[in-house]
């Protein structure tokens, strides 16, 4: 089952077309109907697990956040990157390039982690 939808609204960035999406039912905390952040598609977000994108937070580019992890704040998840397991990406972090966020990990504040990293 689905646990969020495209609300129409949309932004342009870098030459893509981000999508705010909406939760559809309830998992974690997140309520349907709850907005959540910024995402270019459905491949950039799991709707298995209790992995969500909250705020401001962009996942863009062949990005994925999945499992029980979380992005938010205005942080920015991109290029190959992967956030989860339990992980966190908050604040103004950038995850970025082939870097791996996993497990129990929390990256935060103006962090940036890129190229071939793992955390």
């Amino acid at each position: 089952m689905k646990k969020y939808k495209f609300t129409g609204e949309t932004m342009e960035f870098l030459d893509q077309t981000l999508h705010r999406i909406q939760a559809v039912r309830a998992f974690n905390g997140v309520n349907p109907g709850d907005n959540g952040g910024w995402i270019l598609g459905e491949k950039s977000l799991s709707h298995s697990g209790d992995a969500w994108v909250y705020g401001n937070a962009q996942v863009y580019g062949d990005a994925q956040v999945y499992g029980d992890a979380q992005v938010y704040g205005d942080a920015r998840v991109y290029g190959n990157a992967q956030v989860y397991g339990d992980a966190r990406v908050s604040g103004n972090a950038w995850v970025y390039g082939n870097a791996q966020v996993s497990g129990n990990a929390w990256v935060c504040g103006n962090a940036w982690v890129y190229g071939n990293a793992q955390v």
